[in-house]
């Protein structure tokens, strides 16, 4: 019987932990010659990515010294290295100007031995994760974490080692932002309807918000069988197949932590194939609708959607599955139905509100950090039902205030037509003969209501609802 030795790579990849001494020498060198170098490579290393850690110490003292604005070279170093063991066992302070002949002039040369540095800083960095998981895994200590959680914590670990120095940078240069400023307004321009962000489909609403930007939070919320989900899946479906259109390497991750992915799926397909889903689910359907039926799922069979059903998931669960996603396709929109079915990462919450605190805050941290919008799907309190008026409001967002907080964009969905069919008066009546009319009035009428949107205007947005096809699409006559 083989026995395991769950540590022996780990040990062994400590012999011969990935470094390059010879770069760190040139680059340490380089800067110390010309301190005008330290602007070309600031953005690439620092000083914990050198593998000598007397190398660590030096940079460091040099970016120190250059960031107060004083000459960095081995004379003004000197000072600051007098009792350094380290350095003596290199040879002292005569090490500084040692490493000086290994300097060049060619920025280049520098930048391409930054990016040595860097790379091994990267495979150390991937040994110590596999160690850490390993450790993990094999440890035989009280088990705290579940498989699941283990490998979570991995992939973050992996997510953050590839993403570090792109999203964790600590300040952008005003002239950098608005740069970025002016490709967005260009790229408004450009477009004919004015959208820069990920469109919905709806007109209207893309007028309104100029699309879905990245980095924001949307909220769809309601009241049951109001239409949000099918609201979500309408723009999902058209973030995606726009997506399609253009060519680009890029998905939409949609979390359903209610319906399944078949329902899901049928439900794209019923509104694209104008069938009726549930003729679709009960086979209900004449040997011309089922054709068409199978047309239509081969013209949105390579969908750029990708759809996970985990129930119950977690937002840390969600941040991981949505860094892979972006990782392997590519992603331009995040869709959540719906929040109050999440569970935070931290379990020990005493009540609902924080734990929903927790998730807003996670979600919106995920946009910033992906850089996608996320549209996120949200109950509503039964207050609304105790009101004459029932047209939501923000204090009427369910378990947290901070839902309203930490979004940037707050949508209701509300339709009128569902109260007044519960309110139908005795047929034959002169009031049912009212009521009628009035229901061929709004029937198929919704409204999109904005309360809140940070970088634009409120206002109501009203649309068609199909409701036979879970469908919302433009008022034909406005």
């Amino acid at each position: 019987m083989t026995t395991y030795q769950p540590l022996k790579v780990v040990q062994d990849s400590q012999k011969k932990m990935p470094c390059n001494i010879e770069a760190e020498q040139a680059l340490i060198g380089s800067i110390l010659v010309s301190n005008d170098i330290y602007d070309e490579i600031a953005l690439i290393i620092n000083s914990k990515k050198f593998f000598d850690p007397i190398h660590s110490k030096i940079f460091n003292t040099i970016e120190m010294l250059i960031s107060k604005g004083l000459l960095a070279n081995p004379i003004t170093l000197k000072n600051y290295f007098e009792n350094e063991v380290g350095l003596k066992e290199l040879g002292g302070q005569e090490y500084l100007v040692k490493i000086t002949k290994f300097s060049t002039t060619s920025v280049k040369q520098v930048i391409d031995y930054a990016n040595i540095i860097n790379e091994m800083h990267i495979r150390r960095e991937l040994i110590r994760i596999s160690e850490s998981v390993l450790n993990e895994v094999f440890s035989n200590d009280e088990i705290t974490s579940s498989g699941e959680e283990l490998i979570q914590n991995a992939e973050k670990s992996l997510f953050d080692l590839a993403e570090r120095g792109h999203f964790n940078q600590s300040f952008l240069k005003f002239e950098n932002a608005l740069q970025q400023t002016i490709e967005m307004a260009k790229n408004a321009y450009q477009n004919e309807e004015g959208i820069v962000g990920v469109p919905t489909g709806l007109t209207d609403l893309d007028s309104r918000l100029g699309g879905m930007h990245k980095q924001d939070l949307l909220i769809i919320a309601g009241r049951p069988s109001m239409g949000k989900t099918a609201l979500a899946t309408n723009i999902a479906y058209h973030a995606a197949k726009n997506m399609e259109k253009k060519g680009s390497k890029s998905a939409v991750a949609f979390f359903s932590l209610e319906m399944s992915a078949e329902q899901l799926s049928t439900r794209i397909l019923s509104e694209q194939s104008r069938i009726r889903s549930n003729d679709i689910r009960r086979g209900k359907v004449s040997e011309k609708e089922f054709e068409q039926f199978i047309e239509t799922s081969k013209n949105i069979y390579n969908l750029p959607l990708y759809i996970d059903e985990t129930p119950a998931i977690t937002i840390s669960a969600i941040s991981n599955r949505s860094r892979r996603i972006k990782r392997l396709f590519g992603l331009d929109l995040i869709v959540v139905d719906y929040i109050q079915l999440m569970r935070a990462t931290n379990r020990k919450y005493d009540g609902r509100v924080q734990e929903i605190s927790e998730i807003t805050q996670g979600l919106k941290a995920l946009a910033k950090e992906l850089n996608v919008p996320v549209l996120a799907v949200s109950q509503l309190s039964r207050a609304v039902e105790l009101r004459d008026d029932k047209k939501p409001q923000l204090a009427d967002l369910r378990e947290s205030g901070s839902i309203e907080q930490d979004a940037d964009v707050v949508m209701f969905v509300f339709r009128e037509a569902y109260y007044l069919e519960r309110k139908e008066p005795t047929l034959g009546s002169i009031e049912h003969a009212e009521w009628q009319q009035k229901m061929d009035e709004i029937s198929r009428l919704a409204e999109i209501m904005i309360s809140k949107q940070r970088h634009g205007p409120t206002g109501n947005v009203r649309v068609e609802f199909e409701a036979m096809y879970t469908k919302f699409k433009d008022l034909e006559n406005k």
